[in-house]
């Protein structure tokens, strides 16, 4: 009798398995479909078809789990590429993704130029060496913080509840990579070759408004600085953008007609985005504060411009992470979260960006 009390209790534990994989692997198949836009109802029995079909090529022990592993980790990846690629100011920059590799781009540091000479009369000529050297720069790492998913839910929210918590993941990775990027792109501090501007308008709340003549004096420096014409992108935070509206009808006028994916228009010679994303510098001293500072009263936003030839982004390796609620007897809980390489540089340390600050007002 105890025998078959044993055998009865292993199948009612296999039995119980089964379901909550079938539950997941429907979940799982159906938030895929909806995705791409098919119908969740047969993603749901697609997830259940390749959890079966990859388990049955498994050596015995290993989990269908890790099925489930590959296809959220593969719509992740196809999601935070697509926003990265479709997203305003960040979607100017350059892709490096066929560069990297184990989350790690390698570039080349060209060694000097060779000198010209000009109607020379002298031999030998001289030799000049140039030494390149291999540079590599390893990608940043985004982690998502873990969202709990009881089992509860997963049977009675429907897939739409694991479909949203990926979504928020995706959403929360590709903002934290644009604060990332552009604070990587904005200049370090005030001088010649980077600047860091100050605007000269009416005082209000302690500072001096953003005007057209601000923008025409980036414009003067990215001129000095011999910045190509094209592809001169300026990010203005929501201070300036008001700024603006408030004070110059011809900026009114472009804000009105195009703003998709962040974008007002062109002036000045700029592709001009909105963006709330962007550094904070000192006041003062005009440098920009560390990555994830808290601002001061002493430190006011920042709008970035710079020349999308000289700048650089990769999306590198994608991971998810799932510890299932059969190993948490307490809350019954699934926790999901991911992890996310990539990095967005300039090319070059000046003569390609700047930054403009509110002054203040004493």
């Amino acid at each position: 009798m105890k025998t078959r009390s044993n055998i009865l209790k292993k199948l009612l534990v296999i039995v119980g398995c089964m379901l909550t994989a079938v539950a997941f692997n429907a979940t799982a198949g159906a938030a895929c479909a909806v995705a791409i836009g098919c119908a969740p109802e047969a993603g749901a029995v697609a997830g259940n078809v390749l959890a079966l079909a990859l388990g049955s090529a498994t050596p015995g022990g290993v989990l269908r789990a890790g099925v489930l592993k590959e296809i959220w980790t593969g719509e992740q990846i196809k999601q935070f590429r697509t926003a990265l690629e479709s997203w305003g100011w960040l979607a100017r920059i350059r892709s490096y993704n066929q560069h990297v590799k184990n989350d790690v781009i390698h570039f080349v540091a060209i060694g000097g130029d060779p000198k010209v000479l000009v109607n020379n009369k002298t031999f030998p000529i001289g030799i000049t060496a140039l030494e390149d050297a291999d540079k590599p720069v390893s990608l940043d790492k985004f982690s998502t913080e873990a969202t709990p998913v009881t089992d509860d839910e997963l049977h009675a929210a429907s897939y739409d509840k694991m479909a949203s918590v990926q979504e928020r993941h995706r959403d929360a990775l590709v903002e934290t990579f644009g604060q990332r990027a552009i604070h990587a792109i904005a200049p370090d501090e005030n001088n010649t070759d980077i600047p860091v501007l100050r605007t000269t308008g009416d005082a209000q709340e302690g500072r001096k408004m953003m005007t057209s003549a601000d923008l025409l004096a980036l414009k003067r420096s990215f001129d000095k600085m011999g910045i190509p014409k094209q592809d001169r992108v300026l990010v203005l935070c929501s201070d300036h953008v008001n700024d603006l509206l408030q004070t110059e009808q011809r900026f009114k006028d472009h804000y009105n007609i195009n703003q998709t994916e962040g974008k007002i228009g062109r002036l000045y010679g700029f592709d001009i985005f909105e963006y709330d994303g962007t550094p904070y510098y000192n006041a003062t001293t005009r440098k920009e504060l560390a990555w994830g500072a808290v601002p001061a009263d002493t430190d006011v936003q920042s709008s970035v411009a710079f020349y999308a030839g000289r700048m650089m982004k990769a999306a590198g390796s994608t991971k998810f992470y799932w510890s299932k609620a059969e190993n948490d007897p307490q809350n019954h809980r699934n926790l999901v979260n991911f992890e996310q390489y990539g990095i967005c540089l300039p090319l070059s340390e000046t003569k390609c960006r700047a930054a403009i600050i509110s002054d203040k007002v004493a």
